[in-house]
């Protein structure tokens, strides 16, 4: 557990402003070494893919709906 976390994000930030933007080819490496890694754990991919998506549509149709009510004048 990390205690300090405002000196980690300071620190995260720091690092991220010296080291600049990821190239899309260092992403991609990083991205598919980590896929690796959870497949390799048994955590990817999930046993079925379609679990949880009744939550998840009936988010997005409030989120939906208030993003089209807030914009209505």
């Amino acid at each position: 557990m990390i205690r300090h976390t405002e000196i980690l994000r300071r620190f995260e930030d720091d690092l991220a402003r010296k080291e600049g933007r990821v190239p899309y080819a260092r992403a991609m490496r990083i991205f598919t070494s980590l896929w690796q890694e959870a497949k390799d754990l048994g955590v990817l991919p999930g046993k079925d893919p379609l679990a949880g998506i009744e939550v998840k549509i009936r988010l997005a149709k409030v989120l939906n709906s208030c993003s089209k009510k807030s914009s209505q004048p």
